[in-house]
C-alpha cells in the first residue's frame, strides 16, 4: 500500500503541470500514457497466443488519437482507414499462413477503437468548457473509489465480486468504492463550486454544481468505472499475466493505470455535456 501511494503521489505530482496547462501538454501527457498502454495491450494479446499488428495498433492509437484532439472532422476517417489497414494487414498475414489471421485482425481493431477512439474521450474532458476543473472532478473521484475498494475489500472482503476475472475483489470493497466516490463527488462539488466563492468566484465558471448533484454524479462514475477494471482483467486472464506491464511500482503497467479512466473519461464528458452545459 505504502509502495502504491508513493507512486500514486509521484505520478500526480508530474500531471498536475500538463493538466493546469491543457491544450499541447496534456495532450502529450494523456497521449503517452495511452499509446503505452495500446503497446502493452498487443503484448497482453500476444501472449494470449494472438497476433494483433502491433505498428497499425500502436501507430493507428496515435493518430487517431491527434486527430480527435486537433482535427476532429478527420477523426471518423481516421479511424476507418486504420481499421481497413488492419484488414489488410490481417489478410497478408493470413496468405503467409497464419490460420488464425481473423482473429488477431479483431484484437487489432479492439485496440484501435478501445484505446483510440475511447482513449481519446480523456482529452475531450480536459477540453470542456471550464475543463480542468472538470477533469480534477472527474479522475480524482475514481481514483478515490479504487483505493477505497482496494484497501477495506484486501482487510474486510469476504463474497468474491468476479471469482475468475478477478479473484481479489469483493463485494464488500466495491460498495465502499461506490460509498466513498459518492462521498467524493459531493465533496468536489462544495470545494470547486458552492464553497469556491473563497476565491473569487465559482471555478466552475458559470456552471453551478450542488453538493447533491457532484453525490449523483459522483456515485455514477464509481458504480460503472470497475467494468473499465474488470474489462481489462479479462484481456489479462487471456495470457494469464497479473499486470499489463511494470511501468509503475505498485501499480502495474501503463494500462493497469488507466483502465478505469477510459470508463471515467467517457462518462463524465456525457454527463457534463447532458446535466451541466
Amino acid at each position: 500500500m505504502v509502495k502504491r501511494t508513493l507512486t500514486a503521489l509521484t505520478l500526480l505530482a508530474l500531471a498536475m503541470p500538463p493538466v493546469l496547462l491543457g491544450g499541447v501538454w496534456f495532450f502529450a501527457l494523456i497521449g503517452l500514457f495511452v499509446v503505452i498502454a495500446a503497446w502493452e495491450y498487443v503484448r497482453l494479446f500476444r501472449a494470449a497466443g494472438s497476433q494483433p499488428s502491433m505498428l497499425t495498433t500502436v501507430g493507428g492509437t496515435l493518430a487517431i488519437l491527434l486527430a480527435r484532439a486537433f482535427r476532429p472532422e478527420y477523426a471518423g476517417a481516421a479511424l476507418a482507414f486504420f481499421i481497413l489497414t488492419a484488414m489488410a494487414v490481417h489478410l497478408y498475414a493470413y496468405e503467409r499462413g497464419r490460420d488464425q489471421a481473423a482473429l488477431d485482425f479483431t484484437a487489432t481493431v479492439g485496440g484501435l477503437a478501445y484505446l483510440g477512439w475511447i482513449g481519446a474521450y480523456l482529452y475531450d474532458l480536459r477540453a470542456l468548457p471550464e475543463g480542468g476543473w472538470w477533469l480534477m472532478f472527474v479522475l480524482p473521484t475514481v481514483w478515490m473509489a479504487d483505493s477505497s475498494a482496494y484497501a477495506i475489500g484486501a482487510k474486510y472482503g469476504k463474497h468474491k465480486l468476479a471469482p475468475r476475472l478477478s479473484p481479489k475483489k469483493s463485494w464488500e470493497g466495491y460498495f465502499a468504492g461506490v460509498f466513498t466516490g459518492t462521498l467524493y463527488g459531493g465533496f468536489f462539488a462544495w470545494a470547486y463550486n458552492v464553497n469556491s466563492m473563497l476565491f473569487g468566484q465559482p471555478l466552475l465558471g458559470h456552471l453551478a454544481i450542488s453538493v447533491w448533484q457532484g453525490m449523483a454524479f459522483g456515485f455514477a462514475l464509481s458504480a460503472v468505472t470497475i467494468l473499465g477494471d474488470l474489462g481489462e482483467s479479462l484481456i489479462k486472464r487471456q495470457g494469464q499475466i497479473k499486470d499489463s506491464g511494470n511501468l509503475f511500482p505498485g501499480h502495474g503497467g501503463a494500462f493497469d493505470r488507466i483502465d478505469s479512466w477510459l470508463w471515467g473519461a467517457v462518462i463524465g464528458v456525457y454527463w457534463i455535456r447532458w446535466f451541466f452545459l
